[in-house]
């Protein structure tokens, strides 16, 4: 294979990458814990960006019961985040991105 083609393709797959996780980082994914009381947005490339608590969910003699809420629903945020970057990524790779050394 000519070693100048594989360059500019690479090059053009790099170019597309760097466009697809700009579009990650502008979209967002939310997730809820305890039927909607803790609600997580996060950003497409998985930063938490906002955490609605409902003050029903607010009760001083059981804060473990929040301090779970919360995390479950921030992994699942990031879980949701984790398929979004998967699945844009997945589209640009043709699927490549599980082959090492690629980054992605």
């Amino acid at each position: 294979m000519n070693i100048q083609k594989m360059m500019k393709e690479a090059q053009k797959m790099q170019e597309r990458l760097a466009k697809a996780q700009s579009d990650l980082a502008e979209q967002t994914v939310e997730a809820s814990a305890g039927g909607g009381r803790v609600t997580v947005t996060a950003s497409g490339s998985g930063d938490i960006t906002a955490i609605k608590i409902s003050p029903e969910a607010v009760d001083p003699q059981d804060v473990e019961m929040l301090e779970d809420l919360v995390l479950s629903g921030v992994r699942e945020a990031q879980e949701a985040a984790r398929r979004l970057q998967a699945e844009s990524m997945g589209k640009v790779t043709g699927g490549l991105g599980g082959l090492p050394g690629l980054g992605f």
